[in-house]
């Protein structure tokens, strides 16, 4: 307990982990209640308690079975999580383990995590900062060493308060920390693989005075014809040109020491080859070898160049490429001497090339082939959080990237910058709104879903920001010369109202088709069955971000304000508005928790049990737990059945707080009718309401299943009473929401939508000032949606959030949408929400339109495809937003054939697929008639079968039956 905590309220302590049977991850157990005493004992004595982690290591090693349970667990505060290659057999996927830095305000230990707790790390509820309990611990001795063992955390829980984690001695740091676990020698960065991380990773090697002798060097293109004939190389000048980002290869099976490699684009007077660093030189040399240094090579070698590796496009178009060998530098066989050229050494004689670049301008970016080269400067306006993509599927490696917009001034449009982790963490965790970028080796997006073009980072590719601009060679460069002009005759103020950073952003769009969106794979290989979502949502790691396809019936909508999403408490634990009262729920559920089944440990860790019913809950009818209004003739019909609502779109119009004092309602009174105070009836368009007539223009005269500020179809009034599984994922976090860009608190705002550090951040570097107190930037609200399986036994609640930015339109592509009605009539704005976001006068709800009441109508019954983006937020947080709405009887999405009178002939089993498709390859309408199959009756059904699929794909209709008797000549 910190000296804040004393003389507040005891709390019963959270729920212990403790190991599951067999090994397999953790169940919950409540402390025994003379163990709930003995902690709330220690955690009145927290504050004087030294050495607390090490009388609880001298029990574990004093024990029979070195382990123990301590009576007493200590509480102390996480001051790192360190990652590293785990040891598994040949051929297994990577798997990784921890090591887990605590501080006990006396010392800093550090632990190994027990792999059955990796959930925590992997999904951010364990990370730096974090203030735990100890509840369970053991020690471990390697076998193979003499001597050495560590301390395993096997039972954690989490601890209220914040902790100190500067506090204690830290660890000797005169050589780098060494995993406690296997034989790696050295850690990874958290959350991929790409970046440097550690004490071992040198900064910067400085210039050193050499004697260049001339006569001595040979020359790239005398090494290409001489090399297979010669052992030894006489020494090397070259300039670095090109710059890889960092590979990792290490493997379970293989013992390296650092199993790193970097490739680099190397020339001279004679031409350009590849370079490759390998290893232990890489953590040595890696940060001091930048585009345009000048190296003296020798000692090296020379090998076959790897067919498959990526090449740059040089700025010198004409420059010669020895594209067969490449120049390999490594510590032993033999070890390589390297040395650095000061700028001000190198002599115009030795003939080396200059960097040349290839910018662009915004202008002339749209008439670019796909996949062209380019390199790109601009004001940055936006900046996207922090994501991750998995690499391949069940695999624990991870793509870092985020979305980036840079303007130029030569166009109305931005540069739209997909930007992968370029193992430059110092300037990839720096982009920020205001700052000049620099983009080296983008490649040019055409061909993609969205019909925006856009640029993405390839293999080579180089990130600068303001602070990293000084001594790089493009500053020398025309267009970059050109651009700084421009920055001068701009108003700062001007730009920094256009500004915005983080939050959820729906880029790239998916296609108009669900054909292009399934590309080259099978549909079934696509869609998933909305049963198997939690699955999906519970695999996620910490901000994954995964886009699936499934399909299901648009049953409700409901408008909510961003006031409404869920808040982050002051001790760091998350809590959400309790609006189980105004939405006539029977239960109060956290409904974007992550649903039950997955990693009990992580259950006990984060908090208080929670019951089933909770995260993945049957739907039940509830009785007298909502408050009650005056219902429409939908509710009360459904009152007549029997049946009152447990969804999230409620029958009853929805009030805040703040609406239902305006509006003079008491919140604990029952059967109070909401009036009309100027009898006024709801306009059917309400494009110049005012605020009070949001206020006043209560729904008494709405339509049947429609409130002021929800939609809910027939079909829903039908089965949300009867449903199997419910899933609530409709609330959205402050880390969903775009804000604007406040430079005075930039640090924060990084911060927040930057991944976890691995190392706890000093405490006078942030500050008391909440997520929750920026201006969205989108100052509107969201829409909570409601997916019915198409067996009607599922559900899903996603949100969607409206794309908007009154102060930057150009931020998200509108016309994306186009052809999505009701996602395009969400995604608009009325002239009364207008008028309310110029005014800064926010509302917790909204009128839905006409146009998205007639867009849901138009759905209502139909089965239709939810493209959905989820993104794991750390903790419980998880946020799904549906992207796209796909007809399945539209051109180019999948054939509704249940409408079709011969659906029964697809189940014939001797027809495979391919032989439907060749005969579903049948000439143009206009010669259809003269097609005169002569087959059998079968055969002829079958192909009236397949010629109806393609004639709906390809956007025709359906035939009627008289065209289809005379098209294939089938008497009656």
């Amino acid at each position: 307990m910190t000296a804040g905590s004393r003389g507040r309220p005891r709390q019963r302590p959270a729920p212990r982990l403790s190991p599951g049977r067999g090994g397999q991850g953790a169940v919950m157990q409540d402390p025994a209640p003379e163990r709930a005493e003995e902690s709330r004992a220690a955690a009145s004595a927290e504050g004087g308690a030294p050495l607390c982690l090490q009388r609880v290591f001298e029990e574990v090693q004093g024990s029979s079975q070195l382990s123990a349970a301590p009576a007493e667990p200590p509480a102390v505060t996480v001051v790192a999580v360190e990652r590293y290659l785990a040891q598994a057999p040949p051929a297994a996927p990577r798997q990784y383990w921890y090591d887990v830095t605590l501080a006990d305000g006396a010392r800093w230990h550090r632990c190994h995590l027990a792999p059955r707790l990796n959930g925590l790390v992997q999904r951010a509820r364990l990370r730096a900062g974090t203030r735990l309990r100890l509840t369970r611990c053991s020690f471990r001795y390697d076998e193979r060493r003499l001597n050495r063992g560590f301390f395993c955390l096997e039972g954690l829980e989490r601890a209220a308060g914040a902790g100190t984690a500067t506090a204690g001695t830290p660890p000797d740091r005169h050589r780098p920390l060494q995993p406690l676990r296997g034989d790696n020698r050295h850690y990874l960065p958290l959350w991929n693989n790409e970046d440097p991380y550690g004490d071992v990773w040198v900064p910067d090697r400085p210039p050193v005075q050499v004697d260049v002798d001339v006569s001595k060097l040979t020359n790239l293109g005398h090494l290409e014809m001489t090399w297979r004939s010669r052992v030894h190389f006489h020494p090397l000048l070259v300039r670095i040109l090109h710059k890889s980002r960092l590979r990792y290869y290490g493997k379970p099976e293989k013992k390296m020491d650092m199993p790193y490699q970097a490739y680099f684009e190397v020339a001279d007077g004679s031409g350009m080859m590849s370079m490759v660093l390998w290893n232990s030189l890489c953590p040595e040399w890696y940060h001091s070898m930048k585009v345009g240094t000048v190296l003296l090579l020798a000692k090296y070698a020379i090998k076959s160049s790897y067919p498959f590796k990526t090449h740059p496009t040089p700025g010198d178009s004409q420059m010669k490429r020895f594209a067969t060998i490449e120049i390999s530098l490594n510590v032993r066989d033999p070890p390589t001497e390297i040395s650095i050229i000061p700028e001000e050494m190198v002599k115009p004689e030795w003939g080396l090339p200059e960097v040349k670049y290839r910018f662009i301008t915004r202008s002339e970016l749209d008439d670019l082939p796909h996949n062209h080269s380019c390199d790109v400067i601009g004001l940055v306006t936006f900046v996207g959080r922090a994501e991750r993509a998995r690499k391949r599927e069940h695999s624990e490696d991870f793509w870092l990237y985020r979305w980036a917009h840079a303007i130029d001034g030569t166009s109305d449009q931005p540069f739209i910058l997909e930007l992968f982790a370029t193992s430059q963490p110092d300037v990839f965790e720096r982009i920020h709104p205001m700052t000049y970028l620099v983009c080296t080796q983008m490649r040019v997006m055409t061909e993609n879903p969205s019909r925006t073009v856009y640029l993405t980072t390839s293999n080579e590719s180089q990130i600068f920001i303001t602070g990293w601009h000084k001594g790089q060679p493009y500053t020398k460069d025309a267009k970059v010369k050109n651009f700084i002009q421009w920055t001068k005759s701009q108003s700062e103020a001007d730009q920094m109202k256009k500004t915005v950073i983080g939050g959820y952003y729906p880029f790239p769009r998916p296609p108009d088709s669900f054909l292009k969106y399934c590309k080259n794979n099978e549909v079934e290989s696509v869609l998933k069955p909305i049963s198997e979502i939690g699955k999906e949502i519970e695999e996620l790691h910490y901000r994954e971000h995964k886009r699936i396809a499934v399909q299901g019936i648009i049953s409700a909508i409901r408008y909510s304000s961003c006031s409404n999403a869920a808040e982050e408490a002051p001790g760091g634990e998350l809590v959400q508005k309790d609006t189980s009262q105004s939405l006539g729920s029977s239960s109060a559920s956290k409904e974007d928790s992550v649903d039950k089944g997955k990693n009990e440990e992580v259950k006990s860790f984060v908090g208080p049990p929670c019951t089933p019913g909770e995260h993945q809950r049957q739907a039940r009818p509830s009785k007298g737990s909502s408050v009650k209004r005056k219902a429409t003739r939908r509710s009360r019909r459904d009152a007549e059945q029997g049946g009152t609502s447990v969804s999230p779109v409620s029958s009853y119009p929805y009030f805040t707080r703040t609406v239902r004092r305006k509006l003079g309602l008491d919140e604990y009174q029952h059967g109070h009718s909401v009036q009309d105070k100027n009898e006024q009836a709801v306009s059917d368009s309400l494009q110049y309401c005012t605020d009070q007539e949001i206020m006043n223009n209560i729904a008494e005269t709405e339509e049947p299943g429609r409130t002021c500020d929800s939609w809910q179809s027939d079909l829903w009034a039908q089965v949300k009473d009867k449903l199997m599984n419910y899933f609530h994922h409709s609330k959205i976090f402050p880390e969903s929401i775009p804000c604007k860009f406040d430079y005075v608190h930039k640090d924060l705002l990084m911060q927040q939508y930057n991944l976890h550090a691995a190392v706890h951040q000093p405490t006078e570097a942030r500050t008391d000032k909440n997520i929750n107190e920026f201006k969205s930037a989108n100052g509107l609200g969201y829409y909570e949606v409601t997916i019915l399986g198409i067996n009607h036994d599922v559900a899903i609640d996603v949100a969607f959030l409206p794309l908007f930015c009154p102060d930057n339109p150009h931020l998200f592509q509108l016309e994306d949408i186009e052809n999505d009605k009701l996602l395009s009539c969400m995604s608009c704005i009325s002239a009364c929400q207008q008028k309310a976001t110029s005014s800064g006068r926010l509302h917790d709800t909204f009128p839905l339109s006409d146009e998205i009441v007639k867009a849901a109508e138009e759905l209502d019954g139909k089965h239709v495809i939810c493209i959905l983006d989820m993104c794991h937020l750390g903790d419980d947080k998880v946020e799904v937003f549906l992207s796209k709405i796909y007809k399945t009887v539209e051109p180019g999405a999948l054939c509704n054939l249940t409408t079709c009178p011969f659906e029964m002939l697809l189940s014939i089993q001797f027809f495979e697929k391919k032989e439907l498709r060749r005969l579903a390859r049948v000439p143009k309408e206009g010669k259809m008639k003269m097609y005169q199959p002569k087959q059998s009756r079968m055969l002829l059904a079958v192909l009236f079968v397949s010629l109806c699929c393609s004639w709906v794909c390809e956007g025709g209709r359906p035939l009627l039956w008289s065209e289809c008797y005379t098209a294939l000549h089938v008497p009656n």
